[in-house]
């Protein structure tokens, strides 16, 4: 116990955890120079909840009989413009994301004082197919005004914004970046910012997918999966920059700008390596 020891001071009122020394000293240094996340102009927000996935979450090829049974021209156009890709929590990668050629009807509820619901009557083609699961879509808790509409979600028009993507649940820091207006299912949160460049590599960074899961609470899921928790990920302090395109935010870069040495950069590497509950 005596070789295992550390010395912690419980001084102030805010939440702690035993660290080692080495651990210690590189939390100082993010937080000595980072500001909580809280404090920067972000929204973070989870994926659509459809109710029943089995019906609104469909594959490319049911989107084409859909398409296919339209009448008109002016219906397939409408009817391909409302189904939307959409993306999981298992295809997004770290740094990209691999679709899985899956689509969202998303015959949403409208937002008050913006736009309207979607009329399913307006689409002849998607009201045949979602009628085959009437049973399940009448009777879903998560649905709007009818049970062909999609529940509220006030943030609708922020899946078509450049945005930060990622797993709830992942083995790894899984941060993309999206700009092509991909919808995102239940399984994945959006972070809506114009620094979603910067702080997608920061948080994919060796130093602070380390950061995140050992020092600034995470929430530990079997043997080497873990969640990135918004409460808690609100709270990881990440220092300010002067943004450029021209960066290349590589490993080197962050150990820079945070001064890791080159002992606490061999253990924060052994520790990526090696989950702490292995």
């Amino acid at each position: 116990m005596q070789q295992k020891g550390v010395e912690c001071n419980f001084i102030s009122s805010d939440s702690w955890v035993i660290l080692s020394p080495i651990e210690q000293s590189i939390k100082r240094k993010i937080e000595t120079v980072g500001i909580p996340l809280k404090d920067w102009d972000i929204q973070i927000n989870y994926g659509i909840k459809t109710g029943f996935n089995d019906a609104f979450i469909i594959n490319t090829t049911k989107r084409d009989e859909i398409l296919a049974k339209c009448l008109t021209e002016e219906e397939r156009k409408k009817t391909a413009e409302l189904i939307r890709p959409i993306l999981r929590g298992r295809d997004i990668k770290k740094y990209g994301y691999d679709w899985a050629n899956l689509w969202l009807i998303n015959t949403h509820n409208g937002i008050k004082g913006v736009k309207p619901r979607v009329d399913i009557n307006e689409y002849p083609a998607v009201k045949a197919y979602l009628d085959q699961h009437w049973d399940k879509i009448s009777k879903r808790t998560d649905k709007g005004d009818t049970p062909y509409n999609l529940r509220n979600c006030a943030y609708l028009e922020d899946f078509l914004l450049p945005k930060l993507i990622y797993p709830e649940t992942t083995q790894g820091a899984f941060f993309a970046y999206d700009e092509s207006g991909m919808f995102l299912d239940k399984t994945c949160f959006m972070m809506i910012t114009k620094h979603a460049r910067y702080i997608q590599a920061t948080l994919s960074s060796q130093l602070f997918e380390f950061a995140y899961k050992r020092i600034f609470s995470s929430i530990e899921l079997g043997q080497h999966g873990f969640q990135y928790n918004k409460h808690a990920l609100i709270k990881l302090p990440i220092k300010r920059f002067n943004e450029d395109d021209s960066i290349i935010y590589s490993e080197e870069f962050f150990y820079n700008l945070y001064g890791i040495t080159n002992d606490e950069i061999d253990y924060i590497q052994s520790a990526n390596q090696f989950p702490q509950n292995q």
